[in-house]
């Protein structure tokens, strides 16, 4: 595909824009400074390296991303896959962990250019509503749940979410009430700061007050445990060897990173509040993202991927161009030079609280809800995803999510809904008896609409449909109506079945006609047979038409 000129945002850049962007740019890394570095402790990698990722992120999307307000870097969604896939083949905290972890940052980074440059973004349409949600609260459990030691200040433990939640309550006993404290201040402050104004940094806010209270209260003395020394280094630029072996043990959770990256920039794409994009939007930013994961890969980083919840307080500052997210970055690369030393009075449970925080973002209870009062089984779909997420691993999750969501699809459209008119009294309009409107039936003539194209998985069910409503109606049955206007095609199974069902139905006197059908649905009328041996007069504008032309008959 062709790339226009890089930082397209800020092509006819106004002057008015410029406040805003700033704002949104300072708003942006007050966001991001401690939640990118309790990000990197849930990715199990140092906490200045979640800095690295959020630069590498945003420097990158703005050269070549379209949205203005998308903001890219270390993520809470994808932190958990790609730390649990690396550290399930070498051990965690050791060099060969951080060299696995950043060569999958590369190879998510190739991966996502080679979809943005294929245009193979549709592949995000895969994942259902429904689906996402059931990811993100399955994500939420498990996030939480990890962290919960940091939180309380024991020691934890376990493999799995359940292990890991067994292991907390056996350690009740053993928790530290100024870890404890600490932990519900920095959640506090960061929820009240969230329902105020998403402009305000709470996470920043509780980071700050809480290393006060390390300092003035001494808080070491009482078992709280901080970061310690952060030594801030400029990266490595480059890779220190690649292997086709790298490549084999990681590439199942980089390709379900890729996927995930996928989804959640189409996401945020479709959810920010940006003008009206340029086409193939899309493919362009998932090339931008691609190339913010190669930058961090590059400087010894991991996975970057878009933020709904951070796109979201760069819309609501008021950002424009991705002129917002660069400010952002160099404040960042600031915060790198003069700032570390301060982080060492940082408390491990400030940077779990944070990630709790985040957690409870992704839990949208109010999204479960709205899915349940619509349909219970797209519920139990996301509940299902939920679960398995929280307790066997997002990559699980995400494959049992598409089965299920392909399952239900299928089962839809093999048992598709349909409906019996009536004709509006006093009109020649026929519609379904449910709408809220009186309808009346003709006496010897069956109408029947099916919601639905004909095929072989549900051509069985439709014609035994058919019979049963001829068998049901309450006069000797004398015309027969197929309402066409939902079907949208009839493949050569269904047109064989269909063909049998005219033959008996001809066979006991019983005239049939087809209304309202499409041209798509005629060519296969015509070519399949059914329209010769039903007869090519047989085709009506309307339901009307072809009762009265039945009835006449």
């Amino acid at each position: 595909m062709r790339l226009d000129p890089l930082v397209p945002t800020l092509r006819g850049y106004r002057r008015s824009w410029l406040g805003p962007d700033l704002v949104a740019g300072l708003t942006l890394v007050a966001i991001a400074v401690p939640e990118q570095m309790a990000t990197a402790r849930l990715a199990n990698m140092p906490a200045l390296t979640g800095l690295y990722a959020f630069i590498a992120g945003s420097v990158m999307f703005a050269l070549v991303g379209t949205h203005g307000q998308i903001s890219v870097g270390a993520d809470s969604t994808i932190a958990p896959v790609f730390a649990a896939g690396v550290g399930a083949v070498v051990a965690v905290g050791t060099p060969a962990y951080a060299h696995l972890v950043t060569f999958s940052a590369l190879l998510v980074g190739v991966v996502l250019i080679v979809v943005g440059c294929s245009r193979l973004g549709w592949i995000a349409d895969f994942l259902s509503a429904p689906v996402v949600t059931g990811i993100l609260a399955g994500l939420s459990v498990e996030i939480a749940v990890r962290q919960l030691p940091a939180g309380l200040g024991i020691k934890g433990g376990g493999t799995t979410t359940a292990d890991r939640l067994r292991t907390v309550f056996d350690q009740l006993h053993d928790l530290n009430g100024w870890t404890v404290s600490v932990t519900v201040t920095v959640v506090a402050v960061a929820l009240v700061g969230a329902a105020i104004d998403r402009r305000i940094p709470g996470p920043l806010l509780g980071l700050a007050v809480s290393i006060g209270a390390v300092i003035v209260l001494g808080l070491k003395s009482h078992g709280v445990l901080t970061v310690g020394a952060v030594h801030a280094t400029v990266p490595a630029f480059g890779v220190s060897s690649l292997h086709l072996e790298d490549v084999r043990r990681i590439w199942v959770p980089a390709l379900t990173v890729a996927f995930i990256c996928v989804v959640q920039t189409a996401t945020t794409a479709q959810t920010s509040s940006t003008d009206s994009a340029p086409p193939d939007s899309l493919n362009r930013d998932l090339i931008g993202v691609g190339a913010g994961n190669l930058l961090a890969g590059l400087t010894g980083s991991f996975p970057v991927n878009a933020s709904p919840p951070r796109t979201a307080a760069v819309a609501t500052a008021g950002g424009r161009t991705q002129l917002s997210g660069l400010v952002a970055a160099a404040t960042a690369l600031g915060v790198l030079a003069l700032a570390t030393g301060l982080l060492s009075d940082l408390p491990q449970a400030t940077l779990a609280a944070i990630l709790i925080f985040v957690a409870t973002r992704l839990f949208h209870a109010g999204e479960l809800r709205r899915i349940w009062h619509f349909d219970h089984f797209e519920f139990a779909l996301a509940a299902i995803t939920a679960a398995v997420v929280a307790f066997a691993g997002i990559e699980q999750g995400v494959v049992v999510a598409i089965l299920l969501a392909l399952a239900q699809r299928t089962r839809l459209a093999a048992r598709p809904r349909d409906a019996v008119l009536g004709r509006e009294p006093g009109t020649d309009h026929w519609i379904p008896p449910d709408v809220g409107r009186t309808v009346e039936s003709v006496p010897g003539v069956v109408v029947y609409l099916l919601y639905a194209p004909l095929w072989y998985g549900n051509a069985g069910f439709v014609v035994t449909r058919i019979r049963q409503a001829l068998s049901g109606a309450p006069d000797p049955v004398r015309a027969f109506v197929l309402d066409s206007n939902g079907i949208s095609d009839i493949d050569y199974t269904a047109a064989r079945a269909l063909g049998r069902l005219a033959s008996d139905l001809r066979a006991k006197g019983i005239g049939i006609g087809v209304a309202r059908a499409s041209h798509l649905v005629h060519h296969d009328l015509a070519h399949s047979g059914l329209l010769e041996a039903i007869g090519p007069t047989s085709l009506f504008a309307s339901v009307e038409d072809a009762v009265e032309a039945l009835d006449a008959r």
